[in-house]
C-alpha cells in the first residue's frame, strides 16, 4: 500500500560501530590500569576473582593430576616388579651357597663336638661321614666312607656327641657297614648311672630300645640314664646310650618292660667318630677243678 513505512525488525537493528565499540573498550581498560596503578584499588576485585576461579581451575587441573599420578604409580610399579625379578634371581643363585654354608656351620659344630668327646674320653678314633643307609629295610645300619684303607675294623664302636650310634658289622675297602644300636640284632651292655645296677639294652627297631634283665621290683625310674659298662670289652664305659622313657610293671612277670629313648642321632646324622679297639680284658681266672679247696694239683694213687 501506498504511503505505509516498513521498519525492520528489532534484531535486525545496528548498534555502535565495532571500531568504537574497540576505541571505548581500549579506554576503558587504560583507565582501569591507571587507577590500579595509582591507588591499588583493584586488588580486592582481583582476590575475589581469584577466590571464585581458584576451585574450577583445581578441578580443571585434577584430570591431569590424576593422568600424572597413575603414570607414577604404573611407573613406581613397573620397578618394583623389575627389582623383584632381580632379587628373586639373585636370592635363587645364592641359595646353593648359603644352605651349602648352613650345613657347613652345621658339619664343624658336630665335628667339634665329636673332637670334645674323644678329648673327653682320652679315646682314640677316626672321624667318617654317612653316606647312606642299608638297603635291607628291615635292619638299621648304615655305610660310612672310611673301610680297610682308613684301619677300620669288624667289632669297631661308633659314636657321634650325644652318645653311642652302633658298631662296624661289615667292612669294605673303601667304605664300611654300622649296625645301629636301635637294631633287633644290636645289644650294649649298660649301667644306671643313678643306681649303679647293670644290665642290656637291646634294640627295637623304630629308633626304640627296651632294656631287659632287670626284676619288676628294680630300682629304676623314667629319666634315667644308661651308660655303657664296658663289661664286653668293646665300649669303653661311661659313653651315653638312652635314658628311660617308660616303664611297665606286672606281678605276674620276673622282668619290668622298660623302654628308653636312644641319646645319640640313630636316625639323623651326618658323623661319627669311630673309636679304636679296646685294649682285650685280662683273661679270667682258671676255676678250680675240684671241690672243697683242692689247688688241682694231680692226686698220686696210693700203692696197695
Amino acid at each position: 500500500m501506498a504511503g505505509t513505512h516498513h521498519t525492520p525488525p528489532p534484531f535486525f537493528k545496528r548498534g555502535p560501530a565495532p571500531l568504537a565499540l574497540l576505541t571505548f573498550y581500549l579506554a576503558l581498560s587504560l583507565a582501569l590500569f591507571v587507577i590500579d596503578l595509582r591507588l591499588q584499588s583493584l586488588d580486592p576485585l582481583r582476590q575475589l576473582v581469584a577466590a571464585v576461579t581458584d576451585p574450577v581451575q583445581r578441578v580443571a587441573q585434577m584430570p591431569g593430576g590424576l593422568v600424572d599420578h597413575a603414570k607414577d604409580y604404573l611407573r613406581g610399579l613397573d620397578d618394583l616388579l623389575s627389582e623383584n625379578a632381580q632379587l628373586k634371581q639373585t636370592q635363587l643363585r645364592l641359595a646353593p651357597d648359603l644352605a651349602r654354608l648352613e650345613h657347613l656351620e652345621t658339619e664343624n659344630d658336630r665335628l667339634r663336638k665329636l673332637l670334645a668327646v674323644k678329648e673327653r674320653e682320652k679315646a682314640q678314633g677316626e672321624v667318617a661321614q654317612i653316606m647312606y643307609t642299608a638297603r635291607d629295610p628291615f635292619s638299621h645300619r648304615v655305610v660310612i666312607d672310611k673301610g680297610q684303607q682308613s684301619g677300620i675294623t669288624a667289632g669297631q664302636p661308633a659314636i657321634d656327641e650325644a652318645g653311642v650310634v652302633g658298631q662296624v658289622t661289615r667292612v669294605f675297602p673303601f667304605s664300611a657297614e654300622i649296625t645301629l644300636i636301635t637294631d633287633k640284632d644290636q645289644a650294649v651292655p649298660v649301667q644306671i648311672v643313678r643306681s649303679g645296677q647293670r644290665s642290656v639294652v637291646f634294640g627295637l627297631g623304630g629308633g626304640q630300645l627296651e632294656l631287659r634283665y632287670l626284676p619288676a621290683n628294680a630300682d629304676i625310674k623314667e629319666g634315667d640314664l644308661l651308660v655303657t659298662s664296658g663289661l664286653d670289652g668293646i665300649f669303653l664305659p661311661g659313653f651315653p646310650v638312652a635314658r628311660v622313657s617308660s616303664i611297665e610293671r606286672e606281678n605276674s612277670y620276673a622282668f619290668a618292660r622298660i623302654r628308653c629313648e636312644p641319646l645319640a642321632a640313630v636316625e639323623n646324622f651326618g658323623e661319627v667318630l669311630v673309636l679304636a679297639p679296646r685294649q682285650p680284658l685280662p683273661p679270667r681266672p682258671p676255676e678250680s677243678a675240684g671241690r672243697g679247696g683242692n689247688t688241682g694239683a694231680p692226686v698220686k694213687e696210693e700203692k696197695k
